[in-house]
């Protein structure tokens, strides 16, 4: 928590920090923009402020990006809706600064180039002749004047000259009037600033320009200001021996006049260095533009990220309390961000997770009741003898009355809020009853009723269970009550009452005329067939050996009945599986019947446990159908194979028996074991029922199908010890009374 508060206010410090840099940066742009002179100036500090305005922001916003990025990749909740947000506030401002800023730059490009247009260079230099021209005209003018004084005072003499010279400058408007002797020896002077003791000298220029009969003109710009005319003039000789002298006149220009003209000189030098810096200014302007442009985009850029957090925050907050309360955390409270529809949602929030808590304390308050109501069924349920079993979703006994106990032959009151799974393999009986309740739950059934076959040590148990999802507690976790009852001794006595009377009444309708009927075609062979004739003989030979042996068919399909309906009891011994199979099938060798007989034993497979006499019979009815299905057949191939097969902890051994016949009809493999189904016409329908019966007595499995390459295959699984037989028990009952197929 301190370190999101310090990084919140490191955020707020450079977003300040960049905001005042760049409104800075925007002042002094204005500045320049007024005065162009003061762009050199600030060009830098301009260019400094920007680009530190420039990292600032891009620090900022690479922080946004980097953790926009990262919760997008990782799908974090709201990442999708704020990358929206984002890039839909980005689009909005960067095309209009873009439109802006071009727009801008094309203003100021012609802006520049328009201060510097033909016709103002033309005007400037047009002026500036003027100047000239209109100061040369006065020159001229100011040279006659001179002219005319050095002729006035030609011949004046010396003492006189002062006076005169005051008269004459007074009369010209000149400012100061002086006459030079040789050497440069200032004769006579007078000046209309008599605070000046020395008045202007001939400079050597002005001297030269004399000797050589000439006169001088030139204009100076003194210190104070102004323009001043210097004009010179030789005076006339009265003969050759005077000295000759000059008359130095000098003329104020008027102020209008050197005003205009320092005007029009400093308007077009600045002009021209301007001209010059043109293209630099203007580059100079665009590259500040666009750093502000950058400025502008980068802070549109960051305010998109600022107000996306601002919008998406609440929905992030109501996901985060949706997940605490879903986890139960019913005191879950979430700040109120504005009176608007986001503010009203999180209020119906929060008043959903206040009537959510009370609503806990309420159940909690029924919890409590309900205690006590399980507490006085406990005693009635302990009075049943039903069996009664409660349990949730992790097989944890809840409740459990002694019947349910008896029946299971587990005290499973002892192990109340012990799981079923941790114990239920020491108890035959109650893995298989916990199995088949884990199929229905597994497969979401919260109601179910099924009759269940249960093998123990006991023998077996046909129980009748009706479940259900215990009201209340179902979307909490699970639980559920069993209810069964054992009807074992209700299904074997209405079964030996079903089949005492099929019993009684194949002695009775079937089984007692059988014997008149055989005696009696066996006394009329005794009888006439010595006393017939040859062909009178065979017909009465005929009938009564059709007679005799129908009779004797009939017999041994009522005998296989009775095998059926009767339950045998096995007696279980060490059996060597393959000197018997060796055993049974060297009664089936016959060279007469064109069948191969192969055997392919698994040598590694040692003694099993199983009654030899069942097992005996087993295979008799296997190899015997599979020999009626060869018949007529000279290559005919009968297999017989047995194999060691692991099945995780324990050992099973398959007996397999194929030959390469016609194959079982597609149509009755899913009940080929069921009674009366066969497809040869001799065949009484039970040798397969029999055997199905004689394996799963055994603990074992059979099936039977095609062979992919033709013929039929039966294949039999037999456990070879009791752990094997437990485990193979507890799968014939997971899947109950139906017909398994082989892994």
């Amino acid at each position: 928590m301190a370190f999101k508060s310090l990084k919140r206010i490191i955020n707020r410090i450079l977003l300040v920090g960049g905001s005042v840099v760049w409104l800075s940066s925007l002042l002094l742009l204005a500045q320049t923009v007024e005065n162009t002179g003061d762009f050199e100036r600030l060009h830098n500090w301009i260019l400094l402020l920007n680009a530190v305005g420039v990292v600032l922001l891009l620090v900022l916003i690479s922080g946004n990006i980097y953790r926009l990025v990262r919760d997008y990749q990782k799908h974090a909740l709201g990442s999708r809706l704020k990358a929206r947000l984002v890039s839909m506030f980005v689009l909005l401002a960067v095309v209009p600064l873009l439109l802006v800023y071009y727009f801008s730059v094309q203003f100021l490009n012609r802006g520049i180039d328009s201060w510097f247009q033909l016709e103002v260079e033309g005007g400037f230099r047009s002026a500036l002749d003027l100047s000239r021209v209109s100061l040369e005209l006065r020159m001229r003018e100011y040279m006659e004047r001179t002219a005319d004084i050095a002729e006035q005072l030609s011949g004046w003499p010396d003492r006189e000259l002062v006076a005169e010279l005051g008269l004459l400058r007074r009369e010209n408007g000149a400012s100061e009037v002086s006459v030079i002797g040789q050497n440069r020896r200032i004769v006579a002077t007078s000046s209309d600033r008599p605070a000046e003791i020395v008045p202007t000298s001939a400079s050597e220029e002005v001297m030269f320009q004399i000797r050589q009969g000439n006169r001088f003109v030139s204009v100076d710009h003194p210190p104070d200001g102004g323009y001043i005319v210097r004009t010179a003039a030789p005076l006339s000789m009265q003969s050759p021996l005077d000295e000759q002298r000059l008359v130095l006149v000098q003329y104020p220009v008027a102020e209008r006049l050197s005003t205009l003209a320092d005007a029009v000189q400093a308007a077009y030098i600045e002009y021209n260095e301007l001209a010059y810096l043109r293209e630099p200014l203007k580059l100079s302007f665009t590259l500040t533009l666009t750093l502000v442009l950058l400025l502008a985009l980068l802070g549109a850029v960051y305010g998109a990220f600022f107000l996306s957090n601002r919008l998406v925050q609440p929905v992030f907050d109501l996901v985060a309390g949706t997940r605490a309360v879903a986890k139960g955390d019913f005191d879950t409270l979430l700040p109120l961000p504005a009176q608007d529809e986001l503010g009203f949602l999180v209020n119906s929030f929060n008043d959903m997770t206040k009537r959510l808590g009370r609503a806990r304390e309420d159940a909690s308050r029924s919890q409590q009741q309900v205690e006590a109501e399980r507490a006085r069924l406990a005693v009635i349920l302990a009075r049943l003898s039903t069996g009664v079993v409660s349990f949730d979703r992790e097989m944890k006994v809840r409740t459990a009355n002694e019947a349910a106990g008896t029946i299971l032959g587990v005290d499973l009151a002892s192990r109340l809020g012990e799981s079923m799974t941790d114990f239920a393999d020491e108890w035959p009986m109650l893995q298989q009853f916990l199995e088949i309740a884990r199929s229905h739950i597994e497969a979401g059934e919260t109601e179910w009723r099924e009759q269940i076959l249960l093998r123990g040590e006991v023998g077996r148990r046909v129980l009748m269970c009706a479940c259900t999802a215990l009201p209340g507690e179902h979307e909490n976790g699970g639980g559920y009550v069993v209810v069964f009852d054992d009807i074992t001794g209700l299904l074997q006595a209405q079964r030996d009452a079903a089949w005492g009377e099929v019993a009684r009444r194949l002695a009775h309708e079937i089984k007692n005329p059988l014997t008149p009927i055989q005696l009696s075609a066996e006394r009329l062979r005794r009888r006439y067939l010595p006393e017939m004739v040859a062909d009178e003989s065979q017909i009465l030979d005929r009938a009564t050996h059709t007679i005799i042996h129908q009779v004797e068919a009939m017999k041994e399909m009522v005998d296989a009945f009775r095998d059926y309906a009767r339950a045998p009891d096995l007696e279980l011994g060490s059996v060597n599986l393959n000197q018997l199979v060796s055993e049974v099938a060297d009664l089936y060798r016959s060279k007469e019947l064109g069948i191969t007989l192969k055997l392919n034993l698994d040598s590694s497979i040692e003694r099993i446990e199983a009654d030899p006499v069942r097992l005996r019979q087993i295979l008799h009815n296997l190899v015997r159908n599979s020999q009626e299905a060869l018949e007529g057949r000279e290559d005919g191939v009968l297999e017989i194979s047995t194999r060691r097969v692991d099945v995780g902890d324990y050992v099973t051994v398959a007996i397999v028996v194929e030959d390469d016949g016609p194959g079982f009809a597609v149509d009755d493999i899913a009940r080929i074991f069921d009674p009366y189904v066969t497809s040869k016409p001799k065949g009484t329908g039970l040798g397969l029922a029999i055997v199905k019966k004689l394996v799963e007595e055994h603990g074992g499995y059979i099936d039977a199908g095609n062979r992919s390459e033709g013929g039929a295959r039966v294949e039999v699984r037999l456990p070879v010890n009791d752990k094997a037989r437990n485990a193979m028990l507890l799968q014939s009952a997971r899947a109950g009374e139906g017909r398994r197929k082989l892994a």
